[in-house]
């Protein structure tokens, strides 16, 4: 049942006599829970005698605005605005298997595998194991130690997926909270470090040298983090092997999958990254899983892409923290959070004033338990871009606005385009997201930060 507020706002948005132009604008935005509201105005002028062509104003649209989506990754503010990343983001990883989007359909062909690189543990933490289709207990032992806390290192519950102590610590006093939050800032470094070292490892098994190879073979890739429950991020990649001129030339026959897996699980085994102040260093957990990609068996381009796609919309909710940044002077005992988030989270607050991890930016990304890097990102030559995807989709949206007749057909080399514009605030209301998700017939986003 809708809040009273949200009935309210219902009923005066459709009584409004601009409610077919609002309806409009919010086809427009996708259903966008938090547009971006700007007021201002565009004018067109031919450029050989200062004609006005056309001229487009706000002043006449609901409230005075336009309203333009926000385009956020981020399904828990914008599930609208996070299905289109998610969208573009499958097609952009799926091009570099497949071919399209400008890529050749030959790079399905090339050797690619789908790596899993995982963090080391922190702890023992609650989880729920399988095997078979039957569920394990969790950490049974039957000589199981008692941590100096007291605390017997050991439960035989058979956890249920929902259940929400998954990710939590056996012993939270034992658990290296510190150790947890400088792996998530220190892992876009081990990452580079891990490329780096996966194109010197594949040269050396064929002979050569770094620069050597580079004229024989590209590694190509696409990856994406991942929040594990215990707070704590891996990374999936698609790494590609292609000719010298990337996705368009075949790779040499020497250079195949099995080597690159003899480089990828060398390079995950020895590249490590310090946190010099504490003198404290990092490597990858030993669980590595690297399995080849194939057109018609259990890992397809299609799941893959799916896979790499669903995460790319995600950040730390699973682990119950904070979609939002978290203030020095916030109350950090009075925030809406999973106690094992508030203890990473006051961790990172601790160690972020340390002058000498200042680099990190801990205290500013607390709400993401450390990590600051780009939750998924791709080499030069793997696929398409975004920004190609994007600019594709806003072309069709302009010739399909010309072809209706409701923008002019210019000659753009012919013509002078002077806009203004000004912010005019963002969102909106309880009552108006109810009505934006049932015109675009997407999910609704609750104030509480969820969806549905």
């Amino acid at each position: 049942m809708p809040h009273p507020h949200a009935i309210a706002g219902i009923i005066s948005r459709l009584h409004d006599p601009n409610y077919d132009r609002w309806a409009s604008q919010i086809k427009r935005t996708g259903g966008c829970r938090q547009p971006i509201h700007l007021r201002g105005k565009v004018e067109h002028y031919d450029a050989a005698n200062g004609q006005l062509l056309h001229r487009y104003c706000t002043n006449h649209e609901p409230n005075g605005v336009l309203r333009m989506a926000c385009k956020t990754r981020r399904a828990s503010r914008c599930p609208a605005c996070a299905e289109v990343y998610r969208a573009d983001t499958y097609q952009l990883v799926r091009a570099g298997l497949v071919g399209g989007k400008g890529v050749p359909e030959t790079v399905s062909a090339h050797p690619c595998l789908f790596v899993t690189l995982t963090a080391p543990s922190f702890g023992a933490v609650h989880v729920r194991r399988e095997k078979n289709g039957r569920v394990l207990p969790c950490h049974a032992r039957r000589d199981a130690e008692t941590c100096p806390h007291g605390q017997v290192m050991s439960c035989t519950e058979r956890h249920t997926a929902d259940d929400p102590r998954l990710g939590e610590p056996l012993c939270a006093d034992c658990y290296d909270y510190e150790g947890s939050v400088l792996f998530n800032a220190i892992s876009p470094e081990l990452w580079r470090r891990f490329t780096l070292a996966l194109r010197r490892r594949f040269a050396r098994l064929n002979g050569l040298t770094v620069k050597a190879l580079r004229e024989h073979v590209t590694i190509a890739f696409a990856k994406v983090a991942e929040y594990q429950r215990r707070g704590v991020v891996h990374f999936h990649a698609v790494i590609r092997l292609d000719g010298p001129d990337g996705p368009s030339s075949p790779p040499p026959a020497w250079a195949t999958a099995d080597l690159l897996d003899q480089a990828v699980q060398h390079a995950a085994a020895v590249v490590t990254a310090e946190v010099k102040p504490l003198s404290r260093t990092f490597r990858w957990g030993t669980q590595l899983d690297a399995r080849r990609i194939t057109m018609d068996g259990d890992l397809t381009d299609q799941a893959v892409a799916a896979y790499i796609a669903k995460y790319a919309t995600k950040a730390a909710e699973c682990v119950g923290t904070l979609d939002r940044r978290i203030q020095p002077l916030d109350n950090l005992d009075a925030l809406p959070v999973r106690e094992h988030a508030r203890q990473l989270i006051a961790a990172c607050m601790r160690m972020g004033g340390d002058p000498g991890l200042a680099d990190l930016r801990l205290i500013q990304w607390a709400h993401m338990l450390g990590f600051r890097g780009h939750f998924s990102t791709k080499s030069r030559r793997y696929s398409t871009t975004l920004g190609a995807l994007r600019a594709a989709r806003e072309e069709h949206m302009r010739t399909e606005e010309i072809t209706t007749g409701r923008l002019p057909l210019f000659d753009e080399d012919t013509v002078l385009v002077i806009a203004h514009w000004q912010y005019a605030g963002q969102g909106l209301s309880i009552g108006e997201q109810v009505l934006a998700a049932a015109i675009t017939g997407t999910r609704l986003l609750y104030p509480g930060g969820g969806a549905r």
